[in-house]
């Protein structure tokens, strides 16, 4: 699974690598990342937190199973996720194996395995790889496209251009202007009111003329119910697609966790129009309801593979169930 911006990407050639650090250097690295999980998580945790304990040490009886049902749900975790956990982790239990500090850890095992995809990882062996960036207003979308393209220049020594396809918000492509330059990254900018298709088509053909290796398209936020504007992303998609076969090659929803059950309304109707092919989860550390990286892996089968934690730049990480059921679940 993804734990790494090496392990993410999918590069396939020499001249894209990462040097990688001793295995003392990297593990001590990892239990820091985890660390800082835990507290940028911790809205979720502590809600999740009283509720399972009392479950798991207090006894395991009918109430006990319901109150935990109650609480992975309160967290978002998703009704059909937690069905699933909570009858996986009552039968398992039932005849006494289970206890105590060793159903902490299942019940850490099953919430990972719930939230883990097999199409995790984001491929950008194609020259160049087009990433389609779209979602909601206010999601952090341009934020973690900033974010995106300085990892790939900084873990992978990726070159990455910028596309500012979102041309009726003017301060949306300051802020990509802001990012690319803080990032090493080329970019293309339309004037105000210009055809988005156009910026991708001008975008696509400039990284291929020199030869860069990753283009980010930056869309404009739209409701998931504007069905006008939601054509118009579609029309996007189909410019980039006539242009360079195979492209866009990742289609990249940024997710507002903080929104809840309409984070998956939204996730299941981007899906249907545009072809998602990964989640970016923003804005984690600011709700209690954190389980819903779960909740869209596990009910539309869509890979959660980006989370924001915070407002720092190493904030925006690889997302990895393991770690991730860890750091809402399992004690200190």
């Amino acid at each position: 699974m993804a734990r790494d911006w090496t392990d993410l990407f999918i590069t396939g050639g020499p001249s894209i690598s990462a040097v990688k650090q001793s295995g003392e250097e990297d593990a001590t690295r990892r239990r820091g990342l985890l660390r800082r999980l835990r507290e940028n998580l911790s809205k979720t945790r502590q809600a999740l937190g009283s509720e399972i304990q009392a479950t798991i040490f207090e006894g395991l009886d009918e109430q006990s199973w319901e109150r935990l049902e109650e609480a992975l749900i309160m967290a978002d975790v998703g009704v059909s996720s937690t069905a699933s956990v909570v009858e996986t982790l009552e039968r398992e239990s039932s005849g006494g194996t289970l206890n105590g500090e060793a159903l902490t850890i299942r019940l850490v095992e099953l919430l990972a395995d719930a939230a883990r995809s097999d199409d995790d990882r984001i491929d950008i062996r194609a020259k160049p790889t087009v990433i389609l960036a779209v979602g909601v207003n206010g999601t952090g979308k341009t934020t973690t496209i900033g974010k995106l393209a300085w990892h790939l220049k900084r873990e992978l020594g990726v070159s990455v251009l910028l596309a500012a396809a979102d041309t009726f918000r003017a301060a949306a492509r300051e802020q990509l202007q802001g990012w690319a330059e803080r990032a090493g990254a080329e970019i293309v900018v339309g004037p105000d009111g210009a055809d988005p298709g156009s910026v991708a088509f001008e975008a696509v053909a400039r990284t291929r003329a020199q030869g860069i290796d990753v283009v980010i398209v930056d869309t404009a936020g739209r409701l998931h119910t504007q069905d006008d504007l939601m054509a118009e992303l579609a029309k996007v998609r189909r410019v980039i697609a006539r242009q360079l076969e195979g492209a866009p090659h990742e289609t990249l929803l940024t997710i507002d966790a903080t929104t809840g059950q309409n984070g998956l309304r939204q996730a299941k109707a981007f899906a249907e129009s545009v072809g998602v092919t990964g989640i970016a989860l923003t804005k984690l550390d600011g709700t209690a309801r954190g389980g819903i990286a779960i909740a869209i892996a596990h009910e539309l089968g869509l890979p959660v593979k980006l989370i924001g934690i915070g407002e720092a730049l190493e904030d925006l990480r690889p997302f990895d169930p393991d770690d991730f059921a860890k750091a809402l679940i399992a004690p200190e």
